[in-house]
């Protein structure tokens, strides 16, 4: 009889214990089971690691060019011929003195010239020390646009603005800040981007919609036409309609078309996509319902097809917008996208078309840095948002 309770002890402590896995397991279940898909989509993606580090890097990132003016000390055009190809500076918390001080700072600099090739290089010299100043006063900007001010976040002492600068990202051959460079040229190259996918977005829905939902006739238009543009290569497409840009239009027109140029071969890949989804959505019993309810195309259309597969149009654009960049990149690059002086990563490039120029100074290469980092997170996001489209997909 012993033996028996004894046995039966192990036997009963295993299905106490199971049992709040299995309490724990319906209660998970029943809050699925009531969620909305917005909750499920969120609970799917937070799970997504990952995807959830590539969209905090994407918020800096934005954040950094919102606030380009204030986080940097120089104008990102302004000119200092006696600072050229000057490497990228690291703070020190030495003082002239070999004393530790609790302000950073940076070094003095040196510059020597190579007699037979003529090369400027540069050495730290530790017996010049400039510290480095918080709030300091510089170069005039409208905080966000709207709020005129002259507060940076850090820099030298204006006093010694003849004798030292401070470049934690170099300089370049003209001696300008690569630093706020950087910051300043996100600012075109990640709203490009989203420009851009609000309007293939635009197109695709509206076009994709109209051929999945009517289909006959408009859609063998439509997708004749898209066909056509999808045949053509997109590189030399891209530059035959950069070229057709009037060469006396303004920086500021000169992006709006740019961003319409790209958006224009951009929104053929979603428009099919919406196309494939009408095309299975407009059998469906809801879709049946809201036309003997007398519901009108549009409304069909907009309040109950769209909305269905948002999650994925959500994830589709997400995917899109590194291939933009990259297009409003190359453009640049190659001359035939914005230009000077206008900022972007694409004409940052530019100074990388120099071999010798990259060799002697490659930290010239950090806006080529930018493009990758920004495109993998870009990708990385969309593969997060991609799975958590589907919840219900384990």
């Amino acid at each position: 009889m012993d033996s028996i309770e004894s046995k039966g002890q192990p036997i009963k402590a295993e299905v106490e214990g199971a049992l709040p896995v299995a309490l724990g397991a319906g209660i998970e279940d029943e809050k699925i089971a009531v969620a909305s898909p917005r909750q499920l989509m969120w609970w799917k993606f937070r799970k997504h690691r990952v995807a959830v580090a590539s969209a905090v890097v994407l918020v800096i990132f934005y954040l950094l060019a919102l606030f380009a003016d204030f986080l940097t000390f120089y104008d990102p055009n302004a000119y200092n011929s006696d600072f050229k190809f000057v490497p990228p500076q690291s703070i020190t918390f030495i003082d002239a003195e070999g004393n530790f001080s609790l302000r950073p700072g940076v070094s003095g600099l040196i510059s020597k010239r190579d007699p037979e090739t003529l090369r400027i290089t540069y050495e730290t010299d530790p017996t010049r020390w400039y510290p480095i100043h918080f709030f300091v006063k510089g170069y005039s900007y409208k905080l966000l646009g709207l709020i005129e001010t002259d507060v940076h976040l850090f820099g030298l002492d204006p006093a010694v603005a003849e004798e030292m600068v401070y470049c934690p990202l170099g300089s370049d051959r003209l001696g300008r800040d690569m630093l706020a460079r950087v910051l300043h040229g996100a600012r075109i190259s990640l709203s490009i981007g989203l420009f851009s996918v609000f309007l293939s977005l635009a197109l695709g829905i509206f076009l994709g919609g109209i051929s999945g939902y009517y289909g006959g006739l408009i859609d063998n238009i439509i997708q004749r036409v898209i066909e056509f543009l999808r045949s053509i290569p997109d590189l030399p497409l891209w530059m035959a309609l950069s070229a057709a840009l009037p060469p006396d239009w303004s920086q500021e027109l000169r992006y709006f078309g740019i961003t319409i140029i790209l958006s224009i071969i951009g929104w053929t890949r979603l428009a099919r996509e919406v196309r494939g989804r009408f095309l299975a959505l407009r059998t469906e019993d809801f879709v049946l319902s809201a036309r003997l309810c007398g519901a009108k195309d549009h409304r069909i259309i907009l309040r109950h097809m769209v909305p269905s597969f948002t999650s994925h149009i959500i994830a589709s654009l997400t995917l899109s917008i590194p291939g933009i960049i990259l297009a409003e990149t190359g453009l640049s690059f190659l001359g035939l996208g914005l230009r000077q002086p206008v900022i972007s990563w694409g004409v940052l490039l530019q100074e990388a078309q120099n071999i010798r120029t990259v060799a002697l100074a490659p930290w010239l290469l950090l806006p080529g840095l930018a493009v990758v980092i920004t495109v993998l997170t870009f990708n990385f996001l969309g593969d997060g948002l991609r799975d958590a489209a589907d919840p219900f997909n384990r």
